[in-house]
């Protein structure tokens, strides 16, 4: 399965999206924010990167452009799952490459059915 960066600054988000992933076979590392996710992104390969947007230290945008910024992120999907649902926030994450964007509360099944989508 795959090997997932999850990014959130809420403990029970995490912790969410983590049990969501694992029961399905993923292996989740867990970020508290983008400066966390950039540094064991940075040390390590991810298959998945999923971030919230309103985080502190680095935000969700900022850490999608950083991470589009090193070579081994260029092709790897990252979805932001985030309570934006602004058409100019899902724009700007759009620009700075994100591949999807999903609102919290996440639906589960919605949250695999993307996943699978995006890891083809």
């Amino acid at each position: 399965m795959a090997k997932i960066l999850a990014v959130d600054d809420s403990a029970s988000m995490r912790q969410m999206v983590s049990f969501t992933l694992k029961q399905q076979g993923h292996q989740v590392t867990d970020a508290v924010d983008g400066q966390d996710a950039l540094a064991k992104a940075k040390s390590g390969s991810f298959d998945l990167v999923i971030t919230d947007v309103n985080m502190p230290k680095m935000d969700g945008i900022t850490l999608v452009r950083e991470l589009r910024a090193l070579p081994a992120f260029k092709g790897v999907p990252i979805l932001l799952l985030t309570t934006e649902s602004a058409v100019e926030k899902k724009q700007e994450g759009k620009k700075a490459g994100a591949t999807g964007w999903l609102v919290k509360p996440f639906d589960p099944d919605q949250l695999l059915s993307t996943i699978k989508k995006v890891l083809g």
